[in-house]
């Protein structure tokens, strides 16, 4: 690793400390938290409001509402009308928008600092006196419909990955897509969303993130006096549903047009649920970054460039979640290949981490790019605000995210090659397969031959 590469990982990390020596934070009496990052490097100011609300809240048949309702959010209340909302933000100068995942929905709006407050008023009327009308409600779940069809139904990748999904979770709610099953979309009514919304969009189940030139006693004060007299309300109970232990490969074939074949293959991974304790998520970052985090890592190296047995190939984990985790392996075969020597290539570069271990060369290089990655978030006021809010979604203290860093710092090549041992097993594997069609009436290059049966 090249001293450039060291300096850099010291330099991000005492950066990284210092950014978050010193957020401010205080609770209204209606339970809405407010954590202010003070940051005074430009005159703008960005406000989020996170709730403890996603995907894996909802039921069986309801799947959707959540992100739907994040829809509604835009579409007005009896002293702002629809689409207005909007309107407001960018006549303020700024941008806004917001996102819904299986574990948090959440809005935001970047302002200059001086229309904070205004901003604060137009999230606090829309958080407790939004009109869920009927009509306004049947054009956006069309809306959500479409979106949809383009990003997955449309989106060969996209279906394999949901179905994937749907097939290595059983029970827990994570079986369920984010923008729902489109039958349960086109049963959905306005009294179902006005009724999440009801249930859960209430001061004790939010909190507000505000990051950048902005005092934090001020900016308590304004939360005060717009979200102050919006009264809590009790939550309804939210069931626990555990995933029940794997105990065998799965596997699913989607038939989809598309030009390549796709290989995903996901393992059950464990995510972060004690900052300063826990290890193993650190070392699979990690190992993900040794596999795939730069041009020169292995994967790349070893499967596209000298092998030539794919075209792409690359890892995915997500060390954070409020349910359980998965850590992906994925890939495309390269011409003349097949999924199932792909398959076999990714199995023996995790086999070979299992069996020798990693370099020290090659660790410090993962640990400066792992670093570099999750300090360069920190560099807005926007990613500053976005750390804090998506670490407390999941459960996590945001004070702790520099400990986060140094934890990552020290993971030592025994870790990598121990994760590498563990968790990449069978009993605990989903593989999905893309099997292209032909897009134009021409036939594709098929996702596996008789000749190499996949490996079970």
């Amino acid at each position: 690793m090249s001293m450039r590469f060291q300096h850099l990982a010291v330099i991000l990390l005492c950066w990284s400390g210092a950014a978050f020596a010193n957020p401010f934070e205080t609770t209204l009496d209606n339970g809405l938290r407010v954590i202010v990052k003070e940051d005074r490097r430009a005159p703008t100011a960005v406000q989020m409001v996170w709730y403890r609300i996603g995907s894996m809240d909802e039921a069986d048949g309801h799947s959707g509402v959540a992100h739907v309702l994040e829809h509604m959010m835009f579409k007005g209340t009896p002293t702002v009308g629809p689409g207005e909302f909007n309107k407001r933000v960018a006549a303020a100068g700024g941008r806004d928008n917001a996102f819904t995942s299986r574990d948090y929905t959440a809005y935001f709006q970047q302002i200059p600092k001086e229309k904070l407050a205004g901003m604060m008023q137009l999230e606090a009327d829309r958080m407790r006196h939004l009109n869920v009308d009927a009509k306004e409600f049947q054009q956006e779940v069309k809306v959500v419909m479409e979106e949809r069809r383009m990003r997955t139904e449309d989106n060969p990748q996209s279906k394999l990955f949901e179905q994937m999904n749907a097939t290595a979770f059983q029970v827990h709610p994570y079986r369920r897509p984010i923008i729902g099953w489109m039958g349960d979309l086109e049963a959905m009514t306005a009294a179902d969303a006005k009724a999440w919304y009801d249930a859960w969009y209430v001061p004790n189940n939010a909190y507000v993130v505000i990051s950048g030139d902005v005092d934090h006693q001020e900016a308590f004060a304004l939360a005060a006096r717009y979200y102050g007299p919006l009264a809590a309300r009790p939550l309804p109970p939210r069931r626990q549903e555990i995933e029940p232990r794997q105990e065998g490969p799965r596997r699913i074939t989607v038939k989809a047009p598309a030009e390549l074949p796709v290989l995903i293959m996901g393992y059950k991974a464990p995510v972060l649920r004690d900052i300063g304790q826990d290890t193993e998520p650190y070392a699979l970052q990690m190992l993900a970054a040794v596999l795939d985090g730069h041009d020169a890592a292995r994967f790349n190296k070893k499967l596209v460039r000298e092998d030539k047995v794919a075209i792409s190939a690359g890892i995915d984990y997500d060390s954070t979640a409020r349910g359980p985790g998965m850590i992906y392996l994925s890939g495309s075969p390269a011409s003349g290949k097949t999924v199932a020597d792909l398959e076999a290539a990714l199995r023996a570069e995790i086999d070979r981490v299992a069996r020798e271990g990693v370099s020290a060369a090659e660790l410090k290089r993962a640990k400066a790019q792992v670093v570099a990655s999750e300090v360069y978030k920190l560099d807005s006021m926007f990613g500053q605000a976005m750390e804090i809010g998506m670490i407390e979604a999941v459960g996590l203290p945001y004070r702790q995210l520099d400990r986060m860093l140094e934890k990552l710092q020290a993971v030592s090549a025994a870790d990598v090659q121990a994760v590498a041992a563990k968790y990449f097993n069978d009993d605990a594997l989903t593989i999905g397969i893309l099997d292209p069609q032909p897009l134009d009436g021409q036939s594709r290059r098929p996702a596996a031959s008789s000749t190499h049966p996949p490996r079970h």
